[in-house]
């Protein structure tokens, strides 16, 4: 069992930066891809970046490639992704995520387990 606790949303304008955190419990974090995902008003959840267990491989959605990073911390039990360059579009709640494989995430399919996500506002 893995829960996952997001933190570091807020109101940033754009251009600024922030770094998402999600820190999960359970002792087998290490066996799972990380994720994140987000959701703005009104559209549905969507695939914005995704590490392997190792932290060997990124993936990342077209939208946020060269201005977002995702990164893992095993011994921490955290993963984070670093924003940068944001921008209004990228206003949306942002949610952590675990699977056993990378392309779960990826596909947004047969994922296991969800954070309950954190705000992130960019203003113009």
């Amino acid at each position: 069992q893995v829960q996952l606790v997001e933190s570091g949303g807020g109101l940033v304008q754009a251009g600024g930066s922030l770094r998402l955190s999600c820190a999960a419990s359970g002792r087998t974090f290490g066996n799972y891809a990380m994720g994140w995902f987000r959701q703005a008003p009104g559209k549905e959840r969507e695939f914005v970046a995704a590490i392997t267990w190792t932290g060997i491989s990124t993936y990342y959605t077209d939208s946020v490639k060269g201005r977002f990073a995702i990164s893992r911390d095993n011994a921490k039990k955290t993963a984070y992704l670093q924003m940068n360059s944001l921008e209004p579009e990228d206003t949306a709640v942002y949610y952590c995520a675990a699977a056993s494989l990378v392309g779960s995430l990826r596909a947004n399919y047969g994922i296991e387990y969800w954070g309950k996500g954190t705000l992130v506002t960019v203003s113009s």
